[in-house]
Parts: C-alpha cells; sequence; structure tokens
C-alpha cells in the first residue's frame, strides 16, 4: 500500500473514532450520569412558605430526575419521570424555576416508569420530548426546579448542581 492510501486510512480511522466516542459520551451522558444524579424530593426548599400552599405533596410518585447542562440553552434538559401505578397526564402542570420562568406542559400523558425531557431551546414536541423555545439558559446552579400539577400543589423540586 502506497504513503498516500495510509494517510487517508489514518484519516477516516481517527474520524470514525472520534465519532464512536463522541456518540458514547453523549448517550452516557444523557442517560446515566443524568439518571444518577441525586433528587432533592423528601422537603421542600428552604425558602418555600408552608402557609402558602406550597408544601410539598408526594401522593404522586413524580420527580425531577434531573436537569442536565445548566446555563447552556442548547443542553438543558429536565427530565421529569413517574414511578407510579396507571397512567398521569400532564396536561397544565407547570415546570417553574426561581426567577418566574414557567414551562406549561401539552396534554401529555405519563405511563409507570416513563419519562419526559423538557428542552429549553424551541423545537417539535414528541411524546419523549418537550420544547420550551426559549433562547437563553433558564437553569442557574443552586436554583430549585419545581414542579407543579394542574391544581397549583407543589409534586416535585430538584435542586440543579
Amino acid at each position: 500500500m502506497d504513503r498516500r492510501k495510509w494517510v487517508y486510512y489514518l484519516l477516516l480511522n481517527a474520524f470514525v473514532s472520534a465519532c464512536v466516542t463522541g456518540t458514547i459520551l453523549f448517550w452516557y451522558d444523557r442517560n446515566f450520569r443524568a439518571a444518577s444524579q441525586p433528587s432533592v424530593q423528601q422537603a421542600p426548599p428552604a425558602g418555600v412558605d408552608p402557609n402558602a400552599g406550597t408544601d410539598l405533596q408526594t401522593d404522586i410518585p413524580v420527580q425531577i430526575s434531573s436537569v442536565v447542562g445548566a446555563g447552556t440553552p442548547g443542553s438543558e434538559i429536565v427530565v421529569v419521570k413517574y414511578s407510579g401505578e396507571g397512567q398521569l397526564d400532564l396536561a397544565s402542570w407547570q415546570l417553574k424555576d426561581e426567577d418566574g420562568n414557567t414551562f406549561n406542559f401539552p396534554r401529555l400523558t405519563l405511563y409507570p416508569n416513563g419519562a419526559v425531557q423538557v428542552h429549553t431551546i424551541a423545537g417539535t414536541d414528541t411524546v419523549i420530548d418537550l420544547y420550551w423555545g426559549i433562547g437563553e439558559a433558564v437553569w442557574n446552579s443552586g436554583e430549585n426546579a419545581r414542579l407543579f400539577d394542574a391544581q397549583g400543589n407543589l409534586r416535585a423540586v430538584y435542586r440543579v448542581p
């Protein structure tokens, strides 16, 4: 094999290796690292007034399992998981940050062990991916992501890492 073919072969090999490594790291980050982050579900966040109707209610087993990519609009994702029996209708539920940004869930049903990802950027909604359509970052490290049901009851809290 001549020298020129070797150079093309090495370049192709480096390109394929970089693509495979990038894909594996992206998949791992999205599926395992985000899921292994601890969620803050046991107690309401500091500063929540129990008399204001924002007590954390845990009778519906739904949680914010992770907030990935905080501070980077193109990467920000909030993962909401449901681990109960039957179905959970998320229509009119809200995801809020501490700055007053609010995402209103469309008509969407979560099934047992189901999850949905809420992306900060614009996009086309699917059954597993919803898009907020905001052009700037919403989540900041140290703030609380809060999930409210259609009646305004606080259902889940997650401190953004």
